[in-house]
């Protein structure tokens, strides 16, 4: 699995993609249709049609990586739209890792202790962390 630093940003496409796209096409989309830098060292996930595999693209400074997962049975959930973005939506790295391993993301519930609290206001005011749904 995919160890990812807390600093970096994941862009999921909504749309479907044709997997036969390899590096450069799918830079293409990433600058061209999601509006974004492919080569910012976010990372930009990919579906196709019919959501039995994904793409994810990734320059490291160097060059392009690019994973590819097929499901033998099954299918990726579909990315909800958040702020209104009809392109792509920004997720967190939990919520790539629970996607790709095939967790139902409309019933995940994140416990309260995996929230964000700050209790140097005097107040407990916590906040639980949000799935991306």
């Amino acid at each position: 699995m995919l160890r990812l630093p807390p600093s970096i940003r994941i862009f999921a496409a909504r749309g479907a993609v044709d997997m036969r796209k390899a590096f450069d096409g799918l830079s293409a989309i990433a600058r061209d249709v999601l509006r974004l830098d492919p080569m910012s060292g976010q990372l930009f996930v990919f579906f196709n049609r019919s959501r039995d595999r994904v793409k994810i693209l990734f320059w490291d400074t160097s060059g392009f990586w690019l994973f590819y997962k097929r499901l033998e049975r099954g299918t990726f959930e579909e990315i909800a739209a958040i702020d209104g973005a009809a392109t792509h939506a920004e997720i967190d790295a939990t919520t790539l890792h629970l996607l790709l391993d095939g967790i139902d993301l409309k019933n995940v519930r994140f416990r309260g202790h995996l929230g964000r609290c700050d209790r140097t206001s005097g107040k407990n005011a916590c906040s639980a962390i949000r799935s991306a749904n």
